[in-house]
């Protein structure tokens, strides 16, 4: 379906083009209608990932083209968003990285490839891999799925076509019905728009199950700069009740962690914080006897 063309666009080269804008804009939107019928099977996603990223799992992005470049997008953020350690976030591309910027002929149909990157880093039961494939047949994103599978880990498979084998051979299918393009084949817009929205949802609901935010607040980022420290502070001020230099020392005390500083500002030392946020898996919610 995602490389039909569409009879609706056949004459959009001759539109003005506020007209073909709009049309283009519409499919956006009908791109991310399409994914709510996805939301339960995401869900399990969730339910099934934690427990293994809990246990020191990796979290796995694997694919070609425009699917692998929006899945880099998701997981570079996860690190200065959820102090999620960039050491656990992998990435599986076709090519190589230089397919990140230049279209490396061939490399999509490498399946060889996708069982070596598997192999090569001893992808396992504790790995959440994630393979995106407009199509949904991709042979390298279907190989590296079906071999991190062998191995154990935990795979999704995420698509844009219905009864793609790339989501029959992973343990969990996200399927996304985006349909035909504007431009026939040009799956950077309605499906790449579909499986980046995918992605935040899914990459954001686990970060929030982990424990990396707290009544909707990013309580793990990384106050890496004078805006974000003014945030991390009015953070702690405004959960720990307390006033905005309270907040900084607490913060100076913990080295500028968001969490550990929230409960120094309550009166904890810094070890004691540090072992009740360890003794509640990260989550401050579960802290006992902390007022947040």
């Amino acid at each position: 379906m995602t490389e039909l063309a569409d009879p609706r666009y056949r004459d959009i080269d001759t539109w003005d083009d506020v007209t073909a804008l709009r049309a283009m804009l519409e499919g956006q939107m009908a791109a991310i209608a399409a994914i709510t019928p996805a939301l339960p099977a995401l869900a399990d996603v969730v339910a099934s990932a934690v427990p293994r990223l809990r246990a020191g799992g990796r979290l796995v992005y694997a694919g070609a083209g425009t699917s692998i470049r929006v899945a880099v997008q998701d997981g570079i953020e996860l690190g200065p968003t959820f102090d999620w350690p960039e050491s656990r976030t992998l990435y599986l591309i076709a090519g190589g990285e230089a397919a990140l910027k230049l279209g490396i002929e061939g490399a999509e149909d490498n399946a060889e490839d996708g069982r070596a990157q598997v192999a090569a880093n001893a992808i396992g039961p504790n790995d959440v891999v994630i393979g995106l494939a407009a199509s949904g047949r991709t042979p390298f994103t279907v190989a590296v799925v079906k071999a991190a599978r062998d191995a154990g880990a935990l795979t999704v498979g995420i698509a844009c076509n219905p009864d793609a084998v790339l989501c029959v051979m992973a343990d969990h299918g996200i399927i996304a019905e985006t349909g035909a393009e504007a431009i026939a084949g040009s799956t950077r817009m309605k499906a790449g728009t579909a499986q980046k929205a995918i992605l935040n949802l899914l990459s954001t609901q686990i970060m929030l199950r982990l424990g990396h935010v707290h009544r909707g607040l990013m309580v793990d980022m990384r106050p890496q700069n004078i805006k974000l420290r003014g945030r991390a502070a009015g953070m702690v001020a405004m959960l720990a009740k307390v006033d905005l230099a309270t907040a900084e020392v607490a913060l100076e005390t913990s080295g500028w962690k968001i969490k550990p500083a929230i409960l120094i500002a309550q009166g904890y030392d810094l070890a004691e914080a540090s072992a009740a946020l360890e003794k509640a898996q990260g989550v401050l919610r579960n802290v006992q006897g902390a007022q947040v």
